[in-house]
């Protein structure tokens, strides 16, 4: 065996496990398991959480300047997503998938879209997992909205399916706190 064929001694604990789950409510500093009215809803092929930069380059347009100066970087902002496909058709699953409705005061069946955003539209989810240690790994998508509109996929003798994006948002009283946090803790740094 070579001398670089070798993993991290922590591997094993920091390996994250199963789908998770999606909350509207979680505390990382007193991880407890969930309520079932802080689930979102039941998820089939996992989820997909992504946190990704976008950057210009401020030399390109500069004679003599390599491609991607370090010092002429500029962050401009991160594209921070949560996707996931829902069995959910509560009102409030088909509500979130749709972003921008409502729920009807008087009819509780019935979800509308609308045309304009309402900053109630706009919550704070959470995706939380296991790790192998027994700890937990979770993401807060701040101010997430769904952004990918709501698609049904029936299947013959199965089950509904709704495709959920939901893209999270800088807000203006807070301008310079990221739409995503991340959180990965051992055991004995949740109370076991």
């Amino acid at each position: 065996m070579g001398k670089f064929t070798a993993i991290p001694q922590s591997t094993f604990e920091e390996l994250q496990l199963d789908a998770g789950v999606i909350l509207k409510n979680f505390t990382p500093a007193t991880p407890t398991a969930p309520k079932d009215e802080d689930i979102v809803c039941a998820t089939t092929g996992g989820i997909n959480v992504s946190c990704v930069p976008t950057y210009s380059d401020m030399g390109e347009d500069v004679d003599n300047c390599p491609v991607n100066m370090m010092e002429l970087k500029h962050l401009d902002g991160w594209d921070c997503k949560m996707a996931f496909t829902s069995l959910g058709t509560s009102t409030e699953s088909i509500r979130l998938a749709l972003g921008a409705a409502d729920i009807d005061t008087t009819d509780r069946s019935k979800i509308t879209p609308r045309r304009d955003l309402k900053q109630t539209d706009f919550a704070d989810l959470w995706w939380v997992g296991d790790r192998a240690d027994g700890g937990m790994v979770a993401i807060c998508l701040k101010n997430a909205l769904s952004t990918g509109g709501f698609t049904l996929q029936t299947t013959k003798n199965g089950k509904g399916q709704v495709s959920v994006e939901l893209t999270g948002h800088v807000s203006m009283s807070a301008q310079d706190e990221m739409p995503m946090e991340f959180y990965s803790a051992a055991p004995a740094e949740v109370g076991g």
